[in-house]
């Protein structure tokens, strides 16, 4: 059963927040760690009952609402980031088709989920192995996530690391917003609808 707009509306902002410091870090190097702690949070709260409880708190999402709400307004368009922000959907659909490897990300997040819950989702070793994680599953299925960004960050490991790791949080949002009932009819046809939301979020 299709939730209600509004709720689909978090999760494609956690999408979006996501990407964006994919973003920032393959351009720069550095993270916002407030926003990267939010998705990878995310990714060890599976059984949430609802998409603010996935997020924390709807105040975590307050930049990607923004950017969601820039694009549908066409302001302040970021091309790379629609392209990922599509690439990575794709993704989503091949991903939930590969029941193995919804098995073995399951798997390895379940396994993670103790050493996060002691040490934080942001710890390096938590977030190394995300990473990893991403790297062993994800990252063999087709399209493949491609992130452009400065050649010189983007040859470090810790870099690369911290982006597989998001990404994989990314996943995980996108998966939450078809489980909700999204689909690409939203981003097609209830684009007003989905800025009213974001508004009434953002209030």
């Amino acid at each position: 059963m299709s939730r209600p707009l509004s709720e689909r509306v978090l999760a494609l902002a956690g999408l979006v927040q996501a990407l964006a410091q994919v973003r920032r870090i393959a351009e720069t190097g550095q993270s916002d760690p407030a926003q990267v702690q939010t998705a990878l949070d995310s990714v060890f709260r599976i059984d949430a009952e609802t998409p603010e409880a996935v997020y924390g708190e709807v105040t975590s999402l307050r930049a990607g609402l923004r950017v969601l709400r820039d694009h549908l307004d066409k302001r302040n368009r970021d091309d790379g980031l629609l392209k990922l922000f599509m690439a990575v959907l794709q993704l989503e659909r091949r991903f939930i088709g590969e029941p193995n490897t919804v098995t073995a990300v399951g798997n390895g997040i379940a396994e993670l989920s103790p050493q996060a819950d002691e040490h934080g989702s942001t710890h390096p070793d938590v977030l190394a192995a995300l990473g990893n994680l991403y790297a062993d599953t994800l990252s063999h299925l087709r399209p493949k996530v491609m992130v452009q960004g400065n050649p010189h960050y983007l040859s470090q490991p810790a870099v690369v690391s911290e982006i597989r790791a998001i990404l994989l949080a990314a996943v995980r949002s996108a998966v939450l917003w078809r489980q909700l009932g999204g689909s690409y009819w939203d981003l097609l046809l209830s684009r007003r609808a989905m800025a009213d939301a974001i508004e009434g979020w953002l209030d």
